[in-house]
């Protein structure tokens, strides 16, 4: 089934069929009804080389992974926005084009994107505070969305982030609430930004209840399990042990759940913890009953969104910057209990 003979099934126009196909507003919503149930019950499929001469757009959206980050790939929060991400292409008729890249080569990278126009857009991960990306993308005029945001300094750009200052601060007043005073932080890099704004959340609920962390017990690394367990142990054989953790990821409070059995503890009695759930597929929070005690925000969903928004940028070809800020939500697991004297 090619688009010649859909159009004379249809009794219509090849370029009415394409533009109702393609989303232009100039055809009437009937008529695009009319013309994409007939399209899919004759298992109709655009050709994609010729729908990218037709509309001078190369129909891909680029991922740019620095080799630094490589890790990222096999990050199930980075499977899960990608999930996301990729089911709205799909939606779209849209390819993704990921490339990893040598960290030398980064810049190079999105400016022969731009200069061979292989992509329409690209999505931004991992923003850094200040993070060069950010005006290197506005010089090349590429849209682009961030997943998250790079500080406030660049003046302003598209993104969706979830309130991660916000979302710290509550699990922190939440611990305060159940008698805890020594609350330890397991955080990601310092210099990412969600690290930065979830240790500011950390930082006022300390405030706000008249108290001062204990440098000691904060802790920037990578969130993986080995050091939520390594770090956690470190924690617990202190004389002046926390009683509750606050942990930046799933992946790193299974390593500080291990240390806490390890200490002779039990999670949810002895020692309290909160982490940040991305309600990733592979790795659930627990069936009908979450284990750990959460700020919840989906990273699949926040693949959707970013998407659809570079998505509708591109089609629009409006530059304006559009924001999305996400709110979590606290949801109470096992993991948490009143301090115990």
């Amino acid at each position: 089934m090619n688009l010649k003979k859909l159009s004379k099934i249809l009794g219509l126009s090849q370029t009415t069929v394409s533009r109702a196909l393609n989303g232009y507003p100039e055809v009437s919503e009937a008529t695009r009804k009319k013309v994409q149930e007939v399209a899919l019950a004759h298992h109709y499929i655009p050709n994609m080389r010729a729908k990218s001469l037709a509309t001078g757009r190369s129909m891909a959206i680029g991922h740019v992974i620095p080799g630094s980050t490589r890790r990222e790939i096999v990050n199930p929060v980075f499977a899960d926005f990608i999930s996301g991400a990729g089911e709205v292409y799909a939606q779209n008729d849209h390819d993704m084009l990921l490339s990893i890249v040598a960290d030398s080569d980064e810049e190079r990278t999105y400016r022969q994107l731009s200069a061979k126009a292989s992509v329409d857009g690209v999505i931004v991960h991992g923003p850094r505070e200040n993070d060069p990306r950010i005006t290197l993308l506005k010089e090349l005029g590429l849209p682009f969305v961030v997943h998250g945001r790079a500080g406030d300094n660049h003046g302003d750009y598209s993104w969706v982030d979830v309130n991660n200052r916000r979302s710290f601060e509550r699990a922190t007043e939440f611990l305060f609430d159940l008698g805890h005073r020594k609350i330890a932080l397991i955080n990601g890099l310092e210099f990412m930004d969600f690290a930065q704004r979830r240790k500011g959340g950390y930082l006022a609920a300390h405030r706000k209840h008249g108290r001062t962390p204990d440098p000691e017990l904060m802790i920037s690394e990578e969130m993986t399990e080995d050091v939520g367990y390594r770090r956690a142990l470190d924690m617990l054989n202190r004389a002046a042990a926390p009683s509750a953790f606050l942990v930046s990821s799933m992946i790193t409070a299974i390593g500080v759940r291990r240390a806490i059995s390890d200490a002779g503890k039990k999670m949810g009695r002895d020692i309290s913890v909160v982490i940040h759930d991305d309600e990733l597929s592979y790795l659930p929070n627990g069936v009908d009953i979450p284990i750990f005690t959460a700020t919840k925000s989906s990273v699949r969903q926040a693949g959707r969104l970013c998407a659809q928004m570079l998505l509708d940028i591109i089609r629009e070809k409006d530059l304006t910057p559009r924001h999305i800020l996400l709110e979590s939500e606290l949801t109470v697991g096992e993991s948490t209990g009143a301090f115990q004297k």
